[in-house]
């Protein structure tokens, strides 16, 4: 997925779904915008309140199907994936951290650090692209930018917001 186009493709369809789930009791979690072999996923991550339910992905699905065929913000054909974040679910965006503040989190980094590759602790804090973790009472500081993969370490975990 090219940077700019998947983006552009991804914001444009933040800003038709998101009033949309608001309306249905839905926040969205995540949109993504991958190629994978010869296809096109629109994958769109909802969550809420409660844990989210297939009649919940169906319900958005259905309400966002005409806006999105009517606003035309995908260039090629696609499959259009409406699903939870589920276990594990990825922090990408700035919303997530403070929503998570507090939580345990697995941090996977491009290159180990001290030998380290892996990290986990309570998500104590996000600013300016760093993110402090309490890993057994010390604080630590990473760069985003470092991190090939950020995500909830909770098997237990099943949703909400």
């Amino acid at each position: 997925m090219g940077k700019s186009k998947g983006g552009n493709t991804v914001d444009k369809v933040w800003n038709i779904v998101e009033p949309i789930a608001r309306e249905l009791g839905l926040m969205i979690w995540d949109i993504r915008y991958v190629k994978e072999g010869a296809s096109w996923f629109l994958r769109i991550f909802i969550d809420k309140e409660d844990a989210v339910t297939i009649e919940d992905c169906e319900r958005l699905s259905k309400a966002i199907d005409q806006p999105l065929d009517d606003a035309d913000p995908v260039c090629e054909s696609y499959y259009l994936e409406v699903s939870s974040p589920g276990l594990g679910r990825e922090l990408s965006r700035s919303e997530h951290f403070e929503l998570l503040e507090g939580e345990e989190i697995r941090i996977k980094l491009i290159r180990p650090v001290d030998n380290v590759k892996e990290l986990t602790g309570l998500l104590a804090g996000y600013a300016d692209g760093i993110i402090t973790i309490n890993k057994d009472g010390h604080l630590i500081s990473i760069k985003k930018s470092d991190c090939s993969k950020i995500s909830l370490n909770d098997d237990k975990y099943i949703g909400g917001f």
